[in-house]
């Protein structure tokens, strides 16, 4: 199928890249030039696992290409995703402006063939209507665009391109560091619309997907496809992060606890894990979520409650959790070395996740903040942003190149972010180094028993 995808950031490019993949003919579009030429030459602007490998394998078939041009896009995809990003504005209210932009220059574009929108950026509830009001002014701009003044429009086709496209909501649920293996081993696809041609058009191009040809395990039965409404398909998205982030705090709420009554929230979340109504994900103690989603979308999901005239307490108390859960770590700091002014004190991992070089919202960086703000050296270490440009746009860290180094001199470090790596560092020669080998394990990923026969003075969360 002929497909274009708007927009290259993670969801966009995984997408795209993962479609062409499977055999689809994929025209990505990104405004910004010097993005396009990265991508052109097979390099991916961010740093995913196995996506390089796939964008390189689909440009050496044919099945992708890059551009800047829109309406080429338009023209070439019978099914256009939309996979701008939606940030954050200061209220929590998700920002659609770059979404309106596109879906308005689609309207502009469209050229009389029939055409799937989908809307794959995570949106405000009431989007899909909203996207094809927006499509349909870009039409009419573009109608009176052409009309002569007093005349009447030249080009008759322009009235039928309403009843020629056709909105889908198509929520996304990739983990950032593992967006290529949950693009081909979903646990579900969702598709949301009023529309049988289009959702019909839709379960074509999954088909691949739905039958597992491209999964690890292509024996397991064919993934699940909701079909619901537009409204629908953008709660789920909003409802499944919301409901993930307010797990997360809660088991740190229950770390919290542990610490005050002498229990370890790893045994305490093992056993609430086993049972099949909880399951076992997503009950990790730690310093708290953070990234591009998960603060975003429950934060929208809040906004929109509000706007309905419903306040949303158990969200609002998942995020406050979440807020105090990230100083945490600079409490157990105090308590161990008291005074932190004129302390030295190593991170060990700056991203808000293993796997992904993305800093958005991450833990570390409110670490950074207070720490300054209390007198201590901040010193870092992450196997990505270390060895990226990266590094350059952190203020007040001294980014070292590798573990050894980050040691040399601190009073403490702090486990950040559970890279696999860091369980393979030598951690005797560290504590050697160090002027006060303690360690704040924020993400509870190392072995106490193991730290402590290093030399370390071991301290986890709920632990």
């Amino acid at each position: 199928m002929r497909v274009c995808v708007i927009g290259t950031g993670y969801v966009g490019l995984v997408t795209g890249a993962c479609l062409a993949h499977i055999g689809h003919d994929v025209v990505c579009i990104d405004n910004n030039e010097e993005k396009v030429k990265l991508m052109k030459s097979g390099q991916s602007p961010i740093f995913e696992p196995g996506l390089s490998e796939i964008m390189q394998a689909a440009i050496q078939s044919g099945n992708i290409q890059f551009s800047s041009d829109l309406a080429g896009g338009v023209a070439h995809g019978e099914i256009l995703f939309i996979a701008v990003g939606t940030p954050p504005l200061p209220n929590g209210e998700s920002d659609t402006r770059y979404v309106e932009a596109v879906a308005r220059g689609i309207g502009a574009n469209l050229n009389g063939g029939y055409k799937v929108i989908v809307n794959k950026s995570t949106v405000p509830i009431g989007s899909g209507d909203w996207v094809r009001m927006i499509v349909l002014d870009g039409i009419a701009e573009r109608q009176k665009a052409l009309v002569p003044a007093g005349g009447v429009p030249s080009d008759d086709k322009l009235p039928e391109l309403a009843a020629h496209f056709d909105v889908v909501s198509n929520p996304e649920f990739l983990r950032e560091g593992s967006a290529v293996y949950d693009t081909f081993n979903p646990d579900r696809i969702v598709l949301g619309g009023n529309s049988p041609k289009a959702i019909a058009m839709m379960q074509e191009l999954y088909a691949p997907i739905v039958e597992r040809k491209f999964a690890n395990d292509q024996s397991l039965p064919p993934v699940s496809v909701l079909v619901t409404d537009l409204s629908s398909a953008e709660m789920i998205k909003y409802a499944a992060n919301a409901f993930l982030a307010t797990k997360i705090s809660f088991i740190n709420e229950v770390a919290n606890i542990c610490d005050r009554v002498g229990a370890d929230v790893t045994q305490v979340a093992k056993g609430i894990g086993l049972d099949s109504r909880i399951g076992n994900k997503f009950l990790q103690a730690g310093i708290g979520w953070g990234g591009s989603c998960f603060p975003k979308d429950v934060s929208a999901l809040i906004h929109t409650a509000d706007d309905y005239g419903y306040e949303a307490q158990l969200l609002k108390s998942a995020v406050s959790v979440n807020e105090r859960q990230r100083l945490i770590a600079l409490e157990k700091l105090q308590q161990v070395l008291k005074i932190l002014k004129g302390k030295t004190v190593g991170l060990l991992g700056l991203t808000f996740k293993p796997d992904t070089d993305d800093l958005r919202d991450a833990p570390a960086l409110n670490l950074i903040e207070q720490l300054n703000r209390l007198g201590a050296r901040v010193k870092a270490y992450d196997p990505i942003i270390s060895q990226t440009g990266m590094r350059h746009g952190l203020s007040g860290v001294l980014v070292e190149t590798d573990a050894e180094r980050l040691a040399d001199g601190c009073d403490a470090l702090v486990l950040v972010t559970e890279w696999q790596q860091f369980s393979q560092l030598d951690y005797a020669k560290m504590a050697q180094l160090m002027n006060n080998p303690v360690i704040i394990d924020g993400r509870n990923f190392l072995d106490p028993e193991t730290m402590v026969r290093a030399g370390f003075q071991y301290v986890g969360i709920g632990r």
